[in-house]
């Protein structure tokens, strides 16, 4: 069967903001946003040349791609295209999504399916997930998941199901949790903070001003700081990460003032980069940061208390992520590019 009630199955090509029906039987939004309802063409001419990514390649890299191709391991680094991966692989550093991938939620910026999964979870993914890990011989994993408004708690215990599993299989590996918000339920953030994670992100994503239209109507400013907040309080001993894309309009002056809001609630770790428009039915690109504008933010969050603040045009929230306290902006130059 190709289509269900005349929606297209995943099996058959699906264009950027129809809808969809999955394997599991979840209608989705390809893309994650309608199309027409923010359609602007793309603008004419290139990228700057600061935004082109080079080639991936190494030893440890080419290693890594054949076991995930081998073993059918799937990781955002590859499903996103993230321009860093030959830098992360070759560090023995990636990001795996769980829970899916239709989120519940349609954040203006992101290119992730949207959709209601009524409750769909794989049982099987905690020892799948610490398999992953095992055969790609991580020595620092990010989880992230889409936003699972649909289960009661938000998909901590699963999520925290699988902390403890890649722990149990790999007991050096350190682990960053990049997590929703929960809607702001603490007691679900505890279930996370307590599974045995190194890190605990929860990403702001832009200036406050700017939340709404960026973020989903259901997430909030103040929601993400109260759950970054309570992260540090319940467990001071794990660190706090959050991440703020940079492009959409905001003040030199928010982006400051966003900092010293972060350093209020006491997060340890800031990431900042170039916000890059997935489709034409997501935001526009209102500007450029220049690598000189991105090593004048990090000086900025240095001085406000930050333990590290990684800060670039192609910084994204997991760049690197097992080198933020090495205190080098994970290895950029200076103006914000990567050293390779």
């Amino acid at each position: 069967m190709s289509d269900f009630k005349g929606i297209p199955l995943v099996t058959t090509p699906v264009r950027s903001g129809e809808k969809y029906v999955t394997p599991q039987g979840t209608t989705a939004i390809k893309d994650g946003i309608k199309a027409g309802a923010l359609v602007a063409p793309l603008p004419a001419g290139r990228k700057p040349a600061w935004l082109r990514a080079p080639m991936p390649g190494g030893e440890r890299f080419d290693d890594v791609r054949q076991t995930v191709r081998e073993h059918r391991l799937a990781t955002v680094c590859e499903e996103a295209k993230c321009p860093n991966i030959g830098e992360c692989w070759n560090a023995g550093t990636a990001t795996l999504m769980l829970m899916g991938e239709v989120c519940t939620r349609a954040c203006r910026f992101c290119a992730v399916d949207t959709g209601n999964p009524r409750g769909w979870l794989d049982a099987g993914e905690p020892a799948n997930a610490a398999r992953t890990v095992q055969l790609m011989r991580l020595g620092y994993v990010v989880l992230t998941s889409v936003n699972r408004d649909d289960l009661a708690d938000g998909g901590a215990g699963h999520f925290a199901a699988c902390v403890r599993e890649i722990k149990r299989l790999n007991p050096s590996t350190a682990v960053e949790a990049l997590t929703p918000d929960f809607q702001g339920v603490l007691a679900d953030v505890e279930t996370v903070v307590d599974s045995g994670i190194e890190v605990f992100a929860q990403n702001v994503e832009t200036v406050r001003r700017l939340t709404h239209p960026v973020r989903d109507p259901r997430a909030s400013y103040e929601q993400t700081l109260a759950v970054l907040a309570h992260a540090r309080r319940h467990r001071p001993g794990v660190l706090t990460k959050t991440s703020l894309m940079l492009g959409l309009g905001e003040a030199d002056i928010e982006i400051r003032t966003t900092m010293d809001d972060l350093r209020g609630v006491g997060v340890d770790i800031l990431t900042l980069g170039q916000y890059l428009r997935p489709t034409v039915n997501h935001l526009t690109v209102e500007r450029f940061v220049t690598p000189e504008e991105f090593e004048s933010y990090r000086a900025a969050a240095l001085e406000r208390g930050f333990i590290e603040c990684v800060a670039g045009p192609l910084v994204r929230s997991s760049y690197r992520a097992e080198q933020a306290l090495a205190r080098n902006n994970a290895g950029l130059g200076a103006g914000g590019i990567a050293a390779r």
